[in-house]
């Protein structure tokens, strides 16, 4: 029995989110008071990333407040045999916009940047269609 291509997909967007903190992690200890040390420890200050590492780490928060409503909205048509074209091109549209928000969002690029997270939650909510159309 194959996986249904919507349930690979959160596999390829669970990627696209451990790349995501990884790419963010590695940035934010280039930043001088973000050091080992600091990350070690407790973290009880906090402190505030700026530049391309600020940018990283918003996106990845960005990513973690969109991903539960593309699983859940993803698992619900699944689970209700709602599954087709449209929850499978509304995955694609969420995993392939994320692909491309986080560059975009590191370089500060902001218009197209806000258009890639529209299409992202288009792609949402076309997965979120899918299961109450008949």
């Amino acid at each position: 029995m194959s996986a249904a291509p919507e349930l690979l997909l959160i596999g390829a967007a669970i990627i696209v989110g451990i790349l995501q903190l990884l790419w963010a992690t590695a940035a934010a200890r280039m930043h001088p008071e973000q050091d080992l040390k600091w990350a070690a420890g407790p973290r009880d200050e906090h402190r505030v990333l700026t530049g391309v590492s600020g940018r990283l780490d918003r996106a990845y928060r960005n990513f973690q407040e969109t991903f539960p409503f593309f699983v859940a909205a993803t698992f619900a048509a699944y689970l209700v045999a709602k599954t087709g074209e449209l929850t499978l091109w509304g995955g694609l549209l969420y995993v392939g916009a994320r692909i491309l928000y986080v560059p975009l969002y590191a370089a500060g690029i902001t218009g197209l940047r806000t258009l890639v997270w529209f299409v992202s939650m288009i792609g949402v909510g076309m997965i979120v269609a899918a299961i109450f159309l008949a």
